[in-house]
């Protein structure tokens, strides 16, 4: 019996497949009948360029229904989805074709950068996919017969590989399998009671871990639809709130709602689920939130490595800051050094086991045993406490990573590149709270004797030239030494402290 995602999603469609399953904003709607058969399409189009099971297909497009159409269907050919933020440099996009050698890569027609690193790597094929869905991937797939079923698969064979930056600098390849999807989409579908009537208003872009196999999978695990918006805007939520049930964001989306005097409670009414995640909900935003609309939002705690890891529970009261209860079929202990679980009410770090935790780095097997204990658990670097009733409560992070607007920060490559930049000695980077996005950069440089000068406007402009726009910085500051403990290391959280005062104040001015 086949493993394929695809499939096990099958088996949950809706008998009426004229049912909608992508409504647009233009009121185009794709219907499960059209699922099957433009996915199909697509299939049928990489098997023909010979896109055989366990190869690589990379994606950097326009959030578009064309873009989950090739996302399924790399799950029906037996390919490996490789999704790739749309703020990628060429720096990045190299080392990401260079690493994951797909042989196929699905670009934007304007992605010129993109265009000439696979011509560099020697790409065997490249396809284009603008934001209407419109080009080479779909004309040349318009006129295949729909491939007939999926490709078998095993439960350890991978569906998808997503980069996600480490401490050392250089990105890992997150290795998800058929069976780690659909273990974690069917305990969301449990935890959060999604039934018939459910619709989703899915703003979230679709190269990240929570807009495509949160949001999108568990909606395929339940055989309904969603409200497909290309990005996120204050305006266009409230508009279409009231023909949705439930709603998924990032903090940084609740506090625009909350901004706009048109988000009422009236607007909030029929959706029964507000959901937030990728980075820390501050409890002043959670209260407000409350107080608007008379509902909680319900807050939940994963990682690349493992999507979806806790969750609120509907049925009970949620607190501020607290993150939930493992889901079903994970096991989770908060354990001190040496792995040894600590009491409730102690700080420890979070260790994972279960069927939806990853299967390893690609092509890092060191990195990958590193982060595994002698008994199995995944060990997520992140400090958490727990409840004398066993909710999960993050008190930090371990491994220095800041969450900036939903997407994984961190500090060690923003400091490669810093310290790259000519007469830099040294640079720390810090992670600081940000009304808006969470958590954004705070950057301290020291400068060689004699160097010219830099200025924050020199470093930023150069950082944007190698980096996605939201690594980079908010605040940039000079100083004449970094604090170090008695063995050499920075401490960070020593700049934090010492910072924190002219950080408040230019949020302020702006």
């Amino acid at each position: 019996m086949t493993s394929n995602l695809f499939e096990i999603f099958r088996t949950r469609f809706p008998h009426d497949r004229t049912r909608p399953f992508i409504t647009r904003p233009d009121g185009r709607v794709f219907s499960y009948d059209d699922l099957e058969t433009i996915s199909g399409r697509i299939a049928a189009l990489l098997l023909e360029l010979k896109v055989a099971p366990g190869d690589r297909v990379a994606m950097q497009v326009e959030k578009s229904a064309e873009a989950v159409f090739l996302y399924l269907a790399c799950l029906r050919a037996g390919a490996v989805f490789l999704p790739m933020n749309t703020g990628y440099r060429p720096d990045e996009l190299d080392y990401f074709i260079a690493d994951a050698e797909p042989a196929v890569v699905v670009a934007d027609p304007g992605a010129k950068a993109l265009a000439e690193v696979c011509a560099a790597r020697g790409v065997p094929h490249v396809l284009t996919l603008d934001a209407k869905g419109q080009g080479t991937l779909m004309s040349r797939a318009a006129g295949l017969s729909p491939l007939a079923g999926s490709i078998a698969r095993a439960e350890t064979d991978l569906a998808a590989i997503l980069y996600s930056s480490g401490t050392t600098g250089k990105p890992k390849g997150v290795m998800l399998s058929h069976s780690n999807l659909a273990a974690n989409a069917a305990a969301l579908h449990e935890v959060w009671k999604f039934g018939p009537q459910d619709v989703l208003l899915h703003t979230l872009p679709i190269f990240h871990v929570h807009g495509l196999f949160v949001a999108l999978n568990t909606v395929l695990m339940n055989g309904t639809g969603m409200i497909f918006h290309a990005r996120f805007t204050s305006e266009d939520v409230i508009a279409d709130l009231p023909n949705a049930t439930v709603f998924m964001g990032v903090p940084t989306y609740y506090v625009r709602l909350l901004a706009t005097p048109a988000f009422t409670k009236e607007s909030a009414a029929r959706v029964r689920l507000f959901i937030s995640g990728s980075a820390p909900l501050l409890d002043e935003t959670f209260g407000a939130f409350e107080e608007r609309t008379g509902k909680q939002i319900l807050e939940r705690y994963g990682m690349t490595e493992a999507c979806i890891i806790t969750s609120a529970h509907i049925e009970r009261a949620r607190t501020a800051g607290a993150v939930g209860w493992p889901l079903p079929g994970l096991v989770l202990r908060v354990a001190d050094e040496t792995g040894h679980p600590v009491p409730n009410g102690t700080t420890g770090e979070i260790q994972i086991k279960g069927p939806s935790v990853f299967r390893g780095y690609w092509r890092k097997p060191e990195k990958t045993a590193e982060d595994f204990t002698f008994d199995g658990f995944f060990k997520t670097g992140d400090l958490a406490q727990l409840d004398p009733d066993g909710m999960v409560n993050i008190v930090g992070r371990a491994k220095d990573m800041m969450i900036s607007g939903g997407f994984n920060v961190y500090p060690k490559e923003i400091e490669t590149a810093i310290d790259g930049l000519p007469g830099v000695a040294e640079s720390a980077v810090v992670g600081m709270p940000h009304p808006d996005f969470g958590e954004a950069g705070l950057a301290i440089i020291t400068m060689n004797a004699g160097a010219p000068a830099l200025t924050a406007e020199n470093v930023r402009a150069a950082l944007k030239e190698s980096l996605a726009s939201y690594k980079v910085p908010k605040m940039i500051v000079f100083a004449d030494a970094l604090p170090r403990n008695t063995m050499g290391k920075v401490q960070k959280n020593l700049l934090r402290q010492d910072y924190r005062a002219a950080w408040d104040a230019a949020l302020v001015k702006t």
